[in-house]
């Protein structure tokens, strides 16, 4: 089940105070009655095309059973929409699909229809990202246009899946993921692939500061939550899957991704450097092996 952030809390935009007040647990939804509206939330993705992706991926999962979740997908979607340059669906899905293999012939996960509504819903999500993450109007996370990453509390689900007498569906062996945790992975892989997108800038040191720490909030959710564990992502009356310090770095994380965003957008894309290889001189031999001086061949 997602979580997303209620007006029952406001945590302020600038950077000045925006870490100092702490998401309360009063801010979390959903109770199954919200949770099934398909528009709780002017950023968020409806629920039902969710639930859609999900599908499609369990579908893709057929061939690659490795597959990562929705969660994760999010979270490397985001990253893309704040890197500093514009990187293309040929790039990008072949390294998602494929685990880090760009040779990965993704699209054969699919068939024909399935694939185009994939790419479809993808892009309706990428704009909501991209809408939200550039409305620098947003003061709070109360908002209503308020971007909010897509993160599952799994220890609450599981907890009050075997409480019901559920049958649970986890790889034995496997460590619960913490609240955010596969989005903070996601999120990374694309700072882990791209490297050379995401390299500080070396000449203004104050920006590269701020990259850094933006960089090192989002990465803190990629982290166990050590707990106590005192809310719920599912309501009051479910077991409790997340500590007050992790919802208040998934606040911080939230605001990090704006500040990555705005700041990538500032700096533009890489410019590369070309060197040009010096010209031999007039007398010297051609390069192109004529065995005319430079002059009389391609120096004229």
């Amino acid at each position: 089940m997602f979580l997303f952030i209620d007006s029952a809390c406001a945590l302020p935009r600038r950077a000045t105070t925006r870490h100092a007040l702490p998401l309360a647990p009063n801010l979390l939804f959903p109770d199954p009655a919200m949770t099934a509206t398909p528009d709780v939330h002017a950023d968020d993705a409806p629920l039902d095309e969710i639930n859609e992706l999900e599908d499609l991926l369990d579908v893709a999962r057929e061939q690659l059973p490795e597959l990562p979740q929705w969660e994760f997908c999010d979270g490397f979607l985001t990253a893309l929409v704040c890197t500093r340059r514009p990187i293309g669906a040929d790039e990008y899905f072949p390294l998602l699909f494929g685990l880090g293999e760009p040779e990965l012939d993704w699209q054969r996960l699919f068939d024909t229809e399935q694939r185009r509504r994939f790419e479809e819903l993808w892009q309706n999500r990428w704009q909501q990202v991209a809408t939200a993450l550039d409305n620098l109007d947003v003061e709070d996370l109360d908002h209503d246009e308020a971007f909010q990453p897509l993160a599952v509390d799994m220890r609450s689900l599981l907890a009050q899946s075997q409480a019901e007498g559920q049958a649970v569906d986890m790889p034995e062996g496997e460590p619960i993921p913490s609240f955010g945790q596969i989005w903070g992975l996601g999120f990374m892989s694309v700072v882990s692939i791209w490297a050379d997108e995401w390299e500080l800038p070396r000449k203004d040191k104050e920006t590269a500061e701020l990259i850094e720490e933006a960089l090192g909030i989002v990465n803190e959710l990629t982290e166990d939550d050590a707990g106590p564990y005192v809310i719920s992502g599912l309501g009051e009356d479910a077991p409790p899957g997340i500590s007050q310090d992790r919802l208040d770095l998934f606040g911080e994380a939230i605001w990090a991704c704006y500040d990555l965003r705005a700041l990538w957008k500032s700096i533009g894309p890489r410019v590369l450097t070309v060197r040009k290889e010096a010209e031999p001189g007039r007398n010297d031999p051609c390069p192109c092996g004529s065995g005319k001086k430079y002059k009389q061949c391609h120096g004229r």
